[in-house]
């Protein structure tokens, strides 16, 4: 059986300290495919945030082994964690988390400074212009409307060219209008480019655009459910 860019194995985690530590994920094991879109939905509480933020190196487990193309998690430090994060995972939040006190361009440019690209602001200008904002570098977050803010973090987290992105309710804080269009704008981009994409979301219309839909509660995996696309491609 091929392995899955994204292997987790019996992965439990939990948050807080003393009396108020609570076991939010508890024995997850799940394999994502390259290439894969992977949405997942559950009520609030049930440890979809937490276990995206695990598999992209943010949170770690208190036991159980995370695999992303190739690397066990677990046996990198926090910078080689970093490292590895900014060249093969994309990042993508609900609440955006640009820098006010940068341009769209320098937001998009900071990822590609860090991993030493001297071509970094020309690159950043070619992501913003493929998300239809190259009339927008110069301006600053509270200068644009949500929409074109969560256009500036998908530019952002798409520059490095990942081989994986991970989104937190990426539509969740837009209007239906700008919700149906940065979804759009996702999924033409990660089939632009071949992109693993791992996606949170409480919409359950976006999470079947995805090819598979897993369905948490309480901190375990209660459905795998195969989408039409995916089923679609699997019949031909």
């Amino acid at each position: 059986m091929t392995q899955g860019v994204i292997e987790l194995k019996d992965i439990h985690l939990s948050l807080g300290r003393g009396a108020s530590r609570v076991h939010i994920l508890k024995g997850i094991s799940l394999s994502i495919a390259r290439g894969e879109a992977a949405g997942f939905v559950g009520p609030s509480g049930s440890g979809k945030s937490t276990l995206l933020m695990a598999l992209a190196g943010l949170e770690r487990p208190d036991s159980g082994s995370i695999l992303v193309d190739g690397q066990p998690m677990e046996r990198l430090d926090e910078d080689a964690l970093a490292r590895f994060r900014g060249q093969k995972i994309g990042i993508i939040f609900q609440s955006f988390h640009l820098i006010p006190t940068m341009t769209a361009l320098e937001n998009v440019a900071i990822p590609l400074e860090l991993a030493g690209r001297a071509d970094a602001f020309t690159r950043a200008a070619e992501e913003l212009q493929l998300v239809g904002l190259s009339e927008r570098l110069s301006h600053y977050p509270a200068q644009l409307s949500g929409g074109e803010q969560q256009r500036v973090a998908i530019a952002r987290a798409l520059a490095p060219g990942p081989a994986i992105l991970v989104a937190d309710e990426p539509t969740g804080n837009l209007d239906e209008a700008n919700g149906t269009a940065i979804a759009d704008l996702l999924f033409a981009l990660r089939r632009e480019r071949g992109t693993t994409l791992v996606l949170v979301t409480h919409d359950n219309a976006l999470a079947a655009r995805c090819d598979r839909t897993i369905r948490l509660r309480s901190g375990r995996v209660e459905d795998v459910r195969m989408n039409a696309a995916s089923l679609a491609v699997a019949a031909q």
